[in-house]
């Protein structure tokens, strides 16, 4: 199947394509013809208004995209054997993802065979929306009718009339109203009705649920969709503060103030620290089953020698060896320092200084 060639910035020519299919319908023309021609031309959420001023008053019939096939089809149903529409001077503007036909001197033209041959000219302003892509289908038909006018052949005229005399005022009578035909008017008002009932008639094809069982699911989902408030005009719910939270910043407090101090006051309570979420670490696992005692394992222990857990119990300062001293050896004298004259300082005593000079000092070999 050949690609066809892209409609961008034509939307006169998409007209004429249409009306060029229309007239490619016969007599054997079906319902699958007729959603065809809509499917090629019109969006899936396309409408189709018709406004136009009856004896009656002024009226306006708009029409989704599920009856639109069937408009087209009521006029030909209506007698008649030809349609197309006919622009003069239209305007073209342009927008992000559509583009706008405005034709202030639209004609629908109609011939119709019965009850004689009559061509009838329905002048009006056609408004079409399409849609800025490949396809260019249309998003919204509005035709403003305002005058219309119909034509009889003079042969037609001059052999009625010598046939029947009479037959002259017959002829002098309308078969449409405003170009329209009385078989379209009816579907007109019909969709007055459907077009309400078309939630109704989805759902009864869809679930196969009694007519009135349909109105009843579908009134409660409206009375839902009512009372219901929509997400967007629901209050953002504020966020709750985690419990871990609260605990992670006492935790920071507590280890801010603990590296100041580290020996614990008098009125320390161990409850009070511990937070409420306990994580209990358990064993490992290998493919869903636990370790068991006969399981060997190879665990790796990294020792700190700067930190002695054994010494914070006591409240000792960190780093402090066994006998209050700053090495893992034992307190360490002043005169011991290296800035004050002890052992690889610049100050050296002779009384300390050791029997072997090149011997290194213990603290320096370890």
């Amino acid at each position: 199947m050949r690609r066809h060639t892209p409609y961008f910035g034509q939307p006169d020519y998409r007209l004429y394509e249409l009306n060029k299919r229309l007239q490619q319908r016969s007599e054997e023309s079906d319902n699958l013809w007729w959603d065809a021609f809509a499917t090629e031309f019109f969006e899936d959420d396309a409408s189709l208004t018709l406004t136009f001023c009856l004896e009656d008053g002024p009226k306006r019939y708009t029409i989704g995209r599920t009856l639109i096939p069937r408009y087209f089809r009521s006029i030909f149903e209506g007698g008649v054997t030809d349609l197309y529409y006919s622009l003069k001077h239209p305007k073209e503007s342009f927008h992000n993802t559509s583009i706008t036909l405005d034709c202030d001197q639209c004609t629908m033209v109609t011939h119709h065979g019965k009850p004689m041959y009559t061509k009838v000219c329905t002048d009006g302003r056609l408004i079409l929306e399409f849609t800025f892509d490949d396809l260019m289908r249309i998003k919204s038909w509005h035709f403003a009718v305002r005058a219309h006018r119909e034509l009889i052949p003079r042969s037609v005229v001059a052999m009625h009339s010598q046939q029947d005399p009479g037959m002259v005022e017959t002829l002098g009578k309308n078969i449409t109203r405003q170009g329209i035909t009385n078989h379209t008017l009816n579907y007109l008002r019909l969709c007055v009705i459907l077009e309400p009932m078309q939630e109704l008639m989805s759902r009864h094809k869809a679930y196969a649920l009694s007519p009135r069982d349909c109105l009843k699911t579908t009134l409660f989902q409206k009375w839902q969709r009512m009372v219901a408030p929509p997400e967007t005009q629901r209050a953002p719910n504020k966020r709750r503060k985690r419990k871990g939270s609260q605990s992670g910043s006492t935790t920071t407090a507590n280890s801010t103030g603990s590296s100041k101090k580290r020996s614990p006051g008098p009125n320390f309570n161990l409850a009070t620290q511990v937070s409420q979420d306990v994580m209990v670490v358990g064993e490992p696992s290998l493919m869903g089953g636990e370790f068991g005692d006969e399981d060997e394992r190879l665990i790796t222990r990294l020792e700190n020698t700067q930190y002695d857990t054994a010494t914070v119990d006591d409240g000792t300062p960190q780093g402090a060896g066994p006998g209050g001293g700053p090495g893992p050896t034992g307190p360490t004298p002043f005169n011991n320092s290296p800035m004050t004259g002890g052992p690889g300082g610049p100050w050296t005593d002779p009384a300390r200084q050791p029997p072997d000079a090149d011997k290194k000092s213990p603290a320096i070999s370890q």
